[in-house]
């Protein structure tokens, strides 16, 4: 298997670096680099240059928005978007829900939402997790009873993420509680978050965020039209979401651009008399977290060769990639925090006498707890990495 990349595909290379010098905003692109939140219109304006361009979607079918793109292609660009850092396209619309409605919607709902789910006219937000339900998710207990031509929905979802900012929610629910087998039962639902009955209520996370919320459904009817696929088959469209959620985790552009960052910054601050790039002992943890890195992006670029052979399928690979991809971002969060040391501490803004406490830390230094807390979670959402370890064991070893 050749991995290097072609003489195309190099200039294809070129040309996305040339395209988001050329079209990201210096504000968006900054508060990516210091690790701060965007906001809904930063996202929705760059995923519609993105889509302009046809590189919103381009794994989607041709006919839906998407490109000719190869494997290999969407992968640079996916790269070079996280290199920059630039926004990568919503993933709600482009990773999650886009996709299950193009396999298993009806040709009404690819005509009523895939469009405008690929310019992101439509922000989505995903309803899979409950109190009860996250990685176990098939212990849901979201009702959907059938009601004439629609269903009504009660329930909570938690964890969910931006459902501030969402006009629709793609939904797990239960239809027949009295299945065999938990798995069976469960249905999906596409749910207009204006629909009477739903309540958003803001989770603040411990980094002080407001990115998750809980949903609350009391009577939501819904109707039956916006069931995707076959009433009591939802756990079919889940796992093949899931698994294209997973393979887009591995972030390998993000974790070098994180680590081309902590150079820099190991360069220029003095910890005992002299920079933090000259302590052997740092500069080793960092020449780890590159090996695993350089090993992940190989990994990487199997499965999308493997891809790029016409296997469409949901590779068990993709648990790897999110394994590996979670615990290399989150290594690299601590050695954040060791080049931070007393500056990641959260500042007081007064004294006790009500004078205002000069702001010594660098930006850098200031979000460098909030991401270290945040992206605790990279190892839990998306299938818990012990859950895609199991996959590992039954796909790859049998057990």
């Amino acid at each position: 298997m050749d991995l290097r990349f072609t003489p195309e595909e190099r200039a294809f290379r070129a040309e996305v670096r040339a395209f988001i010098d050329a079209e990201l905003l210096a504000d968006t692109r900054q508060r990516l680099v210091e690790g701060r939140h965007l906001s809904k219109q930063q996202h929705q304006d760059w995923h519609r240059r993105l889509h302009e361009q046809g590189w919103a979607v381009p794994h989607w079918p041709v006919e839906w928005g998407g490109s000719t793109l190869s494997s290999t292609e969407r992968f640079i660009l996916t790269e070079e978007l996280q290199k920059t850092p630039a926004p990568l396209p919503v993933a709600f619309n482009t990773l999650m829900v886009g996709p299950v409605i193009a396999a298993f919607g009806t040709e009404e709902q690819k005509r009523r939402f895939l469009p405008d789910t690929a310019s992101c006219a439509i922000w989505w937000c995903q309803g899979f997790s409950e109190p009860g339900a996250g990685s176990d998710l098939a212990s849901l207990k979201t009702t959907a009873v059938r009601d004439g031509d629609g269903y009504v929905v009660n329930g909570q979802k938690t964890w969910t993420t931006l459902a501030q900012h969402a006009d629709w929610i793609f939904c797990l629910v239960r239809t027949d509680p009295k299945a065999a087998k938990k798995q069976d039962g469960i249905s999906f639902l596409l749910i207009d978050m204006r629909s009477p009955g739903i309540t958003v209520r803001p989770i603040i996370t411990i980094d002080g965020a407001h990115e998750v919320n809980e949903v609350f459904f009391d009577d939501v009817r819904v109707p039956v039209d916006n069931l995707v696929g076959e009433e009591n088959r939802g756990w079919d469209c889940a796992k093949f979401l899931l698994g294209n959620e997973r393979a887009g985790q591995a972030r390998v552009g993000t974790s070098q651009e994180r680590i081309r960052q902590l150079k820099g910054i190991a360069a220029r601050t003095v910890q005992d008399g002299r920079p933090l790039i000259e302590d052997r002992r740092f500069r080793d943890k960092i020449a780890a977290i590159e090996v695993d890195l350089k090993a992940l992006e190989m990994t990487t670029l199997r499965v999308v060769a493997k891809a790029s052979q016409g296997d469409r399928k949901p590779d068990p690979a993709s648990s790897i990639l999110k394994v590996k991809g979670s615990e290399i971002l989150q290594s690299i969060t601590e050695l954040y925090l060791e080049a931070a040391g007393p500056y990641a501490l959260p500042s007081v803004p007064e004294h006790a006498d009500g004078t205002n406490q000069p702001e010594v830390a660098p930006d850098w230094a200031r979000t460098a707890a909030p991401i270290y807390l945040n992206w605790r979670k990279l190892s839990i959402y998306g299938g818990s990495n012990e859950i895609q370890r199991q996959i590992m064991a039954k796909a790859f070893l049998g057990l």
